[in-house]
């Protein structure tokens, strides 16, 4: 049976962060290193190449598929010869409850892609449980259409980290901490794609990422 943080009560919140940020750190050496490196290099060619990145997540999740928009877009693109094609599946709250009230929640992601999304393009999808059913038929029609797929999950990783052409899983028990380091692969990922694609690599060391 797993270990749920926390295990017993916590006196004060200094001591508890303490004891969280060994969490996020003991969590984040779980990462797979190859395989943020490979979710590197595929959002580097597709980018170059002019495809859509999509991203989605329900919850915490939906608050890092809308931040990755900003990061991977215009931070990417900042001081760098690289214009990544973003958009969050997440993000138009209208068209979301549309889609939930009249077609169904499973459907919420996977509507959106099949309209809007082509062969080659790219889907991170981000669920800390994994097994989210929205997620799990985005992360299946995204392979219908031959897109490459990216997940980030925690806990047991679910379909979705078994599902994706790049499974990014965080072995962590506690929604915080699996959502705090799914945000840092998240900037790790942006930050690194514009780092590699400076117009001036010597502008390296000098800028504000």
């Amino acid at each position: 049976m797993p270990t749920f943080f926390p295990e017993h009560q916590i006196p004060d919140a200094g001591l508890y962060a303490d004891a969280y940020f060994e969490r996020i750190n003991a969590a984040a050496k779980t990462v797979d290193r190859g395989a943020l490196a490979a979710a590197g290099r595929l959002l580097a060619e597709r980018a170059a190449q002019g495809k859509m990145i999509f991203s989605c997540g329900n919850g915490g999740s939906a608050a890092i598929s809308n931040h990755l928009v900003c990061d991977c877009m215009k931070g990417v693109r900042s001081n760098s010869w690289l214009k990544p094609k973003v958009n969050s599946l997440s993000s138009a709250v209208e068209l979301i409850t549309a889609i939930v009230n009249d077609i169904g929640p499973d459907e919420m992601f996977s509507f959106q892609l099949t309209s809007m999304a082509s062969e080659g393009d790219v889907l991170i999808a981000i669920s800390s449980s994994g097994a989210s059913p929205n997620i799990i038929k985005a992360l299946n029609a995204a392979r219908e259409m031959k897109m490459a797929t990216i997940a980030m999950t925690g806990f047991a990783g679910g379909d979705a980290a078994r599902l994706a052409d790049v499974s990014l899983h965080v072995d962590a028990q506690n929604y915080g901490v699996v959502e705090d380091v799914h945000q840092s692969l998240m900037h790790i990922l942006a930050q690194y794609l514009r780092q590699s694609h400076l117009t001036d690599p010597s502008l390296l060391g000098t800028l504000k990422f």
